[in-house]
């Protein structure tokens, strides 16, 4: 009896090492979705997510900085257009409408205004949140398509890029962020290129990442601006590293608070002639420097253990 239940223990053990096996190497196997991103513009974001993309074999360039797209300056894809991205907007039947201002009323960002015998719709200003046509007490208000932006794509080689292009003066890119994020495949390496700053589109653009790394510079305002994102990152409990970009221009600030923060600091890129010498070409500068294509794949190597780790 005693030797049935040691064997049904270890029959469960060598179960369990098998499951624990099997897992792990199924997350070995698993793409990661890096989110490159910082408290500003002009770190160097965008340069970090080429390199990085065309170090990896496979990759999937996501450029989420849709008022400005600039990868593919670099990249040089040709694109077409794959999806029109639209949001819904209401439109008020002025036969129903007895301009009774529940709908303004109700709508925190001011997209409606009831005037005498006229209800003015803003539809910059409206989240399609749909509070108004439940508010209103006659069913006047329906919905209509108004298009905000399109996705572009087009590949390069191994690399494929997905782009957001927002309309000029449209003020919400969330929406257009969110079709752009659906196109993600995970059977890919993916590298999202975030929006500068720390406002909304930064905080949509990495969320779902499964790392993020923040490009900075040794410099007063470079440190600011890592320290906003940090603070981002932090309240929504997502991991991190640090990429000094132009190390060397500045003092060693940057390096001292990542050190006191306990944040790993991944690489630094030096400030150089030849690298800026290619950048003003519009050249990746991995295509032209070797020993670079290896350091950045021996980074992602790193944070690809790191997160493994942290989810194990």
């Amino acid at each position: 009896m005693h030797s049935g239940i040691t064997i049904t223990m270890i029959i469960m053990e060598v179960i369990v090492n098998s499951t624990t096996l099997i897992i792990k190497i199924k997350r070995k196997s698993i793409k990661m979705i890096i989110a490159v991103a910082s408290g500003k513009g002009g770190t160097g974001k965008t340069t970090v997510a080429l390199n990085l993309a065309l170090s990896l074999a496979s990759a999937c360039l996501v450029d989420c900085d849709v008022e400005e797209p600039n990868i593919n300056v670099f990249l040089k894809a040709p694109l077409y257009t794959q999806e029109t991205v639209t949001v819904d907007t209401p439109e008020v039947d002025t036969t129903k409408c007895d301009y009774c201002g529940k709908c303004a009323a109700f709508c925190m960002y001011n997209a409606l205004a009831v005037v005498p015998q006229k209800v003015l719709v803003f539809p910059e200003l409206c989240h399609s949140c749909g509070g108004c046509a439940l508010v209103c007490p006659r069913q006047a208000i329906t919905w209509k398509k108004r298009i905000i932006g399109t996705i572009e794509y087009g590949t390069r080689g191994t690399v494929e890029l997905y782009q957001g292009l927002l309309n000029i003066g449209e003020a919400q890119a969330i929406p257009l962020l969110k079709a752009l994020k659906k196109k993600i495949d995970p059977t890919k390496h993916i590298i999202i290129d975030a929006p500068p700053g720390t406002a909304c589109p930064v905080i949509e653009a990495v969320r779902g990442a499964d790392y993020t790394l923040l490009v900075t510079e040794p410099t007063p305002f470079g440190l600011h601006d890592l320290k906003l994102m940090v603070a981002v990152l932090r309240h929504q409990h997502l991991p991190f590293g640090v990429i000094i970009n132009r190390d060397g221009i500045g003092n060693d600030a940057v390096e001292q608070y990542c050190n006191t923060e306990n944040i790993p600091v991944h690489l630094k890129i030096p400030h150089s002639e030849e690298i800026a010498r290619l950048y003003s070409q519009g050249i990746v500068f991995v295509e032209q420097m070797e020993p670079w294509q290896s350091k950045f794949h021996t980074m992602y190597q790193t944070v690809q253990q790191e997160v493994t780790a942290s989810s194990s």
